[in-house]
């Protein structure tokens, strides 16, 4: 399941008049009897609502007051999320004659008072705010907003926002639907909400709603998610410029290559960007390779095994990211926990709709094809992305269940032929080779042809080639040489620190010989592959007739100081 609650607005979209009709009803019973939480998210006093909702006990929660709110319905328990209504304000809008509805934080109006309202706002310095719900006008703390108190909810529950669904139709609604996964508008909403939707249902308030609830709770809106690519996590781009993309959630990705091809590399840089949106993943690593990933928690290491109730606590909160560390436990035994984990894992996958994503590397060796089929490991697989050296000898349930596959490495032809013929596809044609930095994928179930692409890097790899570029050992062909007007001079610069040494001892009429004719630009442009250091460094040589030489060496080097962090001794002022 990976739409586990739905955050909804109350008038104009559950509600008509205020009223909810006995079939909306229906289709919010319909839902949670799906095993799916019902929020409502609204504008209004808690206590109004209440009295026009008596079916309030349906509610996991409630956000009221625009997010200023918080109720707990079964345990009768609300939270004042946002600063209480300043007197001061309250007195400027009575001098003023601003008719008002005054709840905990939330000081309620309609148009043309905003006006007023915003020069009292004004007038006495504070740093409230203003949002409009068609007519209507709400006076708020900084920084509520729906978004802000729907995110209070989801703590309370231990829910991700990436497994839930915003249904509203006006303008304060905009803030809740860009904080869920699956934007939905109600087919009379305003404008600015239809445009920012995901879904508009083709009926109006509680009628869309409805519709929209018994989709969900039928098959989780697969159909209507399908469609949605704007949470996609780059993996890199085709040799066309167009990018290659992956659902953070769902499909099942194969990744395959020969040892020190880069697969550690691309799954990487994946598996950060998944973590950069608030994606959350579990890596099941058998030999240690992802224990110094950013923004994790790892369960194990040499000395002792990870164990299984650690692991699903450490799942509990939705922004960790956990890596299990088989490492520690002895070979014989790393199959057994694996075969114990992964189902739990998954049953809480199941649940929450997270982890989002689940890692397996040296998938052969965890998922081998001569794995019996009553394991149960090899059922219900979603989100997965395996990692291995050989498909050849991983389980052809598992290759079949696959959406995408990335080949890697000397041979990608032969990854894609063993992978296909385990998986019982036919084998793709096309022979391709690579540089370093570059893959093939296929998504075959889609009907796509295999394709060459360019990996995205990964942070890891991005600072990898910064020391490389600042520290490193460029070949003699991809150096710098300082050699001057008369080419009496042969000084090589095979780094940028070097570079930069070299430029604060050589004389000025070599140091602007170089510069007038473009040649730092065009060394580091060409050979470091850093375009916007390259401009910058441009900008200076465009410039060289109004810069002294150490006017233009200190520009050049303080921009790769301020792009490469240069050591100190490589440092000027």
């Amino acid at each position: 399941m990976r739409f586990v609650a739905v955050a909804i607005d109350f008038d104009g979209t559950l509600a008509n008049g205020g009223r909810v009709a006995p079939a909306t009803l229906a289709a919010v019973e319909q839902l949670i009897a799906s095993g799916r939480k019902f929020l409502i998210v609204t504008g209004r006093l808690l206590h109004e609502l209440l009295d026009l909702f008596p079916e309030a006990h349906l509610c996991t929660r409630i956000v009221a007051e625009n997010g200023a709110v918080l109720y707990h319905p079964s345990a009768r328990e609300r939270r004042l999320l946002g600063e209480a209504v300043p007197d001061p304000l309250v007195e400027a809008l009575q001098r003023k004659g601003v008719p008002f509805q005054r709840g905990e934080a939330i000081l309620a109006t309609e148009r043309p008072h905003e006006v007023a309202a915003l020069e009292a706002i004004r007038d006495l310095g504070l740093a409230h705010h203003v949002v409009f719900n068609r007519g209507s006008v709400m006076i708020l703390p900084s920084g509520i907003t729906k978004a802000t108190g729907l995110q209070a909810a989801l703590d309370d529950l231990q829910l991700s926002a990436h497994n839930v669904v915003g249904i509203g139709d006006s303008e304060n609604d905009l803030a809740l639907l860009q904080a869920t996964e699956l934007a939905v508008a109600v087919s009379g909403a305003v404008p600015t909400l239809r445009e920012a939707a995901d879904v508009v249902t083709q009926e109006d308030n509680g009628i869309g709603a409805a519709w929209f609830l018994s989709v969900l709770a039928a098959n989780d809106a697969a159909e209507q998610a399908a469609r949605v690519t704007r949470h996609h996590v780059l993996l890199g781009v085709y040799e066309n410029g167009r990018e290659v993309i992956v659902s953070p959630t769902g499909s099942n990705l194969l990744i395959a290559g020969t040892s020190g091809s880069g697969k550690s590399s691309l799954a990487h840089g994946l598996l950060e960007r998944l973590a950069d949106h608030g994606y959350q993943f579990c890596i099941i690593d058998p030999e240690g390779d992802y224990a110094s990933l950013d923004q994790t928690i790892v369960f194990g290491n040499a000395q002792r095994g990870p164990a299984i109730a650690e692991v699903l606590t450490g799942l509990d909160r939705p922004t960790a990211h956990v890596v299990v560390n088989l490492v520690g436990l002895p070979l014989k035994d790393r199959p057994a926990f694996f075969t114990d984990l992964l189902p739990r894992i998954q049953e809480r996958q199941a649940h929450f709709g997270r982890p989002h994503r689940i890692l397996i590397d040296e998938t052969h060796h965890l998922i081998p094809k001569t794995l019996e089929p009553s394991s149960g490991i090899t059922d219900h697989l979603s989100g997965m992305i395996f990692v291995t050296v050989h498909p050849e000898e991983v389980s052809p349930r598992i290759l079949r269940s696959i959406d995408m596959a990335v080949a890697m490495g000397k041979d990608p032809a032969h990854t894609l032929h063993a992978y296909a013929e385990q998986a019982d596809l036919p084998p793709p044609a096309g022979a391709w080779v690579l540089e370093p930095g570059e893959a093939v994928v296929w998504a075959a179930k889609a009907g796509e042809a295999p394709s060459k692409f360019g990996i995205a890097p990964s942070r890891c790899e991005r600072r990898r080639h910064l020391r490389k570029y600042a520290e490193g050992e460029l070949p003699p062909d991809r150096s710098f040489y300082f050699r001057g007007p008369r080419d009496e001079l042969n000084l090589r610069a095979q780094n940028l620190m070097v570079f930069c040494r070299l430029s604060d001892g050589i004389d000025d009429a070599t140091w602007l010989y170089h510069l007038r004719q473009g040649d730092y630009s065009r060394w580091i442009e060409g050979a470091i592959k850093d375009r916007d250091l390259a401009e910058i460094v441009r900008n200076v040589e465009s410039s060289s007739s109004s810069l002294s030489a150490q006017a233009s060496r200190r520009r050049i080097s303080r921009a790769i100081e301020e792009r490469y962090t240069l050591p100190a001794a490589g440092a000027r002022s």
